[in-house]
């Protein structure tokens, strides 16, 4: 706006002259300004004394420094509307947000910290990502491309003795900065039926539970696994591949597995025919195993196997593509012993099932060990 070159008190004055009945052409013309400078004058200050004219003044200024700030306050809300979602931010997403309000809503880097709340000092300098952090992040990311189906907490349980002190709180955060997580399952839906639930084992070979997983090789013909885990620590016990396997077959591989782990007390499988062939009873009555028969058409009643089997088949038989029957036997064997000997089991504290296993049998021979003292001395 254009300031005038006469005060209040002269455009007042000039306005009580033409009162007092000087003509306003004559007034013009000695005063330099136009007949509508006048009239203008006239309809703005007319009937006002000069300290009326200093307070419209003021007035004026205020209501100008109103309008201003009012139009800085509806882009400020413009902005934050424009990059600001639901959740507050963490300082990395508040940087970006500051950026985008530079470039987008034009507004300065000062005014823009102030709104997002972010000091100019932190947002000029990010933090960099220490060495320990980056070698972490390397690892997870070589993990995860091997190991596709484990979440972070495995991959935690994986890196807990070479990353000691590293809690799972910044595994989850750099595991999700690498954009790795995966994708969860849908369960399906099953009509609502009454479950039989299953007995805990307690002790190792008290019983194990198998189950037949088909797959196929690249030239389209079909191979069988009998797949067989101890129910109390969930080790892999056998796993037989081949084109068939009869019930006398299933005899013999756990015949091969009973003579470093010895012999179950029971079984537990489906009514398949590998598993009420004669062959396969009189196994099982010559050794004095229990047989455990599911119920036709309630695979849970046999859990611990179909838990095995998704396991297997998501992380070993989904991930290779077997050209031979050999390389088959080969892959699945290098897989049951990391199974066994690597991959923590989440209910077994986090540690693979053959450590379990170890632990397990240094505490019994230790409680042994005390009974017979304990009767010595009595």
């Amino acid at each position: 706006m254009k300031k005038s070159r006469f005060t209040e008190e002269q455009i007042i004055g000039f306005i009580r002259q033409a009162e007092a009945g000087i003509p306003v052409k004559e007034l013009c013309r000695k005063g330099g300004f136009s007949d509508a400078t006048f009239y203008k004058w006239r309809a703005k200050y007319g009937g006002m004394d000069v300290p009326d004219a200093k307070r419209l003044r003021e007035l004026e200024s205020e209501n100008a420094k109103l309008k201003k700030l009012l139009a800085e306050a509806h882009l400020d809300i413009h902005a934050l509307k424009g990059v600001f979602g639901v959740k507050p931010l963490a300082p990395q997403a508040k940087r970006k947000t500051i950026a985008t309000m530079v470039d987008q809503f034009h507004l300065s880097e000062r005014r823009a910290c102030r709104l997002v709340g972010l000091a100019r000092d932190s947002y000029r300098h990010p933090p960099e990502e220490s060495e320990m952090n980056q070698a972490l992040s390397a690892k997870i990311i070589e993990i995860a491309h091997v190991r596709r189906r484990f979440g972070y907490r495995r991959i935690h349980d994986l890196l807990r003795p070479y990353f000691a002190g590293v809690n799972h709180k910044r595994l989850l955060r750099l595991y999700q900065q690498a954009n790795l997580s995966v994708r969860k399952r849908r369960k399906a839906k099953r009509p609502v039926s009454e479950r039989v639930p299953l007995q805990l084992a307690s002790v190792v070979n008290e019983v194990w539970s198998m189950d037949f997983v088909s797959d196929s090789l690249a030239n389209g013909r079909r191979i069988k696994c009998l797949t067989v885990a101890d129910d109390f620590t969930h080790e892999c016990v056998q796993i037989g591949i081949d084109f068939g396997i009869s019930g006398e077959y299933v005899t013999r591989l756990l015949d091969e597995a009973a003579r470093f782990r010895g012999y179950p007390l029971a079984v537990r499988t489906d009514n398949g025919p590998e598993f009420t062939s004669r062959a396969f009873m009189a196994w099982a009555q010559s050794h004095g195993i229990r047989h455990l028969l599911i119920e036709p058409g309630r695979p849970m009643q046999n859990g611990y196997i179909e838990s095995f089997n998704g396991k297997f088949r998501d992380e070993c038989l989904n991930e290779h593509w077997f050209q031979t029957l050999t390389q088959a036997r080969a892959a699945i064997a290098a897989w049951r012993q990391d199974f066994n000997e690597v991959r923590p089991h989440s209910s077994l504290g986090r540690i693979p099932p053959a450590r379990f296993a170890e632990q397990h049998r240094q505490r019994a021979g230790d409680a042994a060990e005390d009974q017979l003292v304990n009767s010595q001395i009595d």
